[in-house]
């Protein structure tokens, strides 16, 4: 989205993104994503229209676990892992046959693997699959029916 935006202002942007996804509640998220609308929105259209467009999964990290907001709002785990496959394919420079390639790649990532932390809050994984509702991170008590 930055790109859509003249180096110039990236930097202020970019700032004004973080308020966002750092605001504490997504109440104050939801100000400041209407802030950045309203900042950017006449002189910058297209980039504006490319962040509207995906605002509430944008903002779904808040219906989880507060615990888990770290791990949802980074995307390191996924670009760590891939930096080493991509850095050993590069070193075979491509004398690899795909389903040789494939494999290499498997056992990479199983590797990998290995060197993972666990998840903040694992034990809250059960109440996310039974579908109880977290509000700014909070669990919400259910109704009685």
């Amino acid at each position: 989205m930055l790109n859509a935006m003249p180096k110039s202002v990236q930097p202020k942007a970019k700032g004004h993104l973080h308020d966002i996804w750092q605001a504490e509640t997504r109440a104050d998220a939801e100000a400041a994503f209407n802030f950045f609308v309203e900042t950017y929105g006449v002189k910058y259209d297209k980039a504006v229209a490319k962040l509207i467009k995906d605002r509430d999964v944008l903002l779904a990290f808040y219906d989880f676990p507060a615990e888990h907001w770290k791990h949802i709002r980074t995307s390191n785990p996924i670009e760590s892992t891939f930096a080493t496959v991509r850095h050993r394919t590069g070193r075979t420079k491509g004398c690899l046959s795909r389903k040789s390639g494939l494999a290499m790649a498997f056992k990479l990532m199983m590797s990998a693997q290995a060197k993972w932390r666990k998840l903040d809050g694992a034990n809250r994984l059960p109440e996310i699959v039974q579908g109880i509702a977290f509000k700014d991170g909070i669990k919400q008590l259910q109704a009685a029916a």
